[in-house]
């Protein structure tokens, strides 16, 4: 009964059933020999690598494949196939899965140094994930997984996260681009790292398809200043109207305070904005809503300003109504008065031919007609 099981035809098969398993070898047990017609099940996204004491005798790729001499050339040149497979040597099946495996996770477990024309030297912190495939089977398998039974991706993905991270790192120290304008690179510095990396993942058989960046985070106090020059730039031209807007708000909270200390905060505060707003407003409405006295000609009886020096009707000295110029200082002072203010000049003349009181500042008598010196 043993005689006949092994020598029974075989199907050889891997059906995956996990997404994390990257090599599996088909068990092969003491009464299950390869036999001369055997079928080999390659899947798409598979690979097949035939190992004959201790040698990579062929790999497989996608198809259904009958195991003989006559289509399986290179395993027909061993010594364990010159007997036409009645008489076979043990040989190890190993399947390769050479789809693509997404979602790993990178992140720096130590600060990236890096210099920055705004900032200087920061520290920044990022993480992501990258994703690969077998593209080598015969080389992968030289490489990293030897003959074990097993072979995940959690057997390998500490020593590819190390490759992303030091691309990463390598590139953000040459590309010299500033902390502000990262996130508006993130895509190109992930294709970049890609590009870099594939040499590296090259040399075990492997090749990384994508390197994504989720994030840079900055130090806490770039952060900070970049807030701060976020805010200059919103209220740029509006300082002012921002300045009065802080001023409310630093009342307000004053206000709030509900200790000793913070009353009289708040009412010294409160006393010197508000005396400062209110003087703000007030020039406002001195500047918008008041206009200067005016007094009429005393010519003319147009309307001036009261500082006015010539009546802007008739070009006249500027003298109120009602009021005459001292002949000594040129000043207006007011009728029927017997001295100047100003300079204390008698107001009072009399005609040199009659006698008669006259005004001052006339120059004829109104009596005689005599010239009034």
């Amino acid at each position: 009964m043993g005689f006949i099981k092994k020598n029974l035809l075989k199907v050889i098969e891997w059906t995956e059933s996990d997404k994390d398993t990257i090599v599996y070898k088909f068990p092969v047990g003491d009464r299950y020999e390869i036999m001369k017609g055997s079928q080999l099940v390659v899947r798409e996204s598979q690979a097949a690598i035939f190992v004959t004491e201790g040698q990579i005798a062929d790999v497989f790729t996608a198809g259904t494949w009958e195991l003989s001499p006559d289509n399986v050339p290179i395993l027909s040149k061993l010594g364990a196939w010159k007997y036409g497979w009645d008489m076979p040597k043990k040989s190890d099946v190993y399947y390769v899965s050479l789809k693509q495996f997404i979602g790993m996770k990178w992140g720096t477990a130590n600060p990236i140094m890096m210099r920055d024309k705004d900032f200087g030297m920061i520290r920044i912190m990022g993480h992501g994930e990258y994703s690969f495939h077998v593209c080598d089977p015969a080389l992968f398998m030289r490489e990293c997984f030897g003959t074990i039974h097993s072979f995940k991706t959690d057997d390998i993905t500490d020593y590819l996260r190390s490759m992303v991270l030091a691309e990463l790192t390598d590139l953000l120290g040459e590309c010299q681009i500033p902390a502000l304008d990262l996130a508006a690179n993130y895509l190109e510095l992930g294709d970049t790292a890609r590009d870099h990396a594939c040499a590296r993942f090259g040399k075990i058989g492997l090749a990384v398809d994508q390197i994504i960046i989720r994030n840079f985070k900055l130090p806490e106090a770039v952060e900070k200043a970049m807030d701060k020059r976020t805010t200059l730039g919103v209220f740029d031209g509006k300082m002012s109207e921002y300045a009065q807007y802080e001023s409310v708000q630093a009342m307000r909270d004053s206000a709030r305070n509900p200790g000793a200390g913070g009353a009289f905060a708040s009412m010294g505060l409160g006393l010197g904005l508000g005396a400062r707003m209110a003087n703000q407003f007030g020039e406002g409405l001195d500047g918008a809503g008041k206009s200067a006295p005016t007094v009429k000609c005393a010519k003319c009886g147009a309307s001036m300003s009261q500082n006015a020096k010539f009546c802007p009707e008739c070009g006249a000295k500027a003298v109120p109504a009602g009021s005459v110029e001292c002949p000594k200082c040129g000043k207006p002072v007011s009728a029927g008065a017997k001295f100047c203010p100003e300079c204390g000049e008698s107001l009072a003349a009399k005609c040199p031919k009659c006698g008669k009181d006259v005004k001052p500042g006339i120059k004829f008598c109104p009596e005689c007609g005599a010239k009034i010196k």
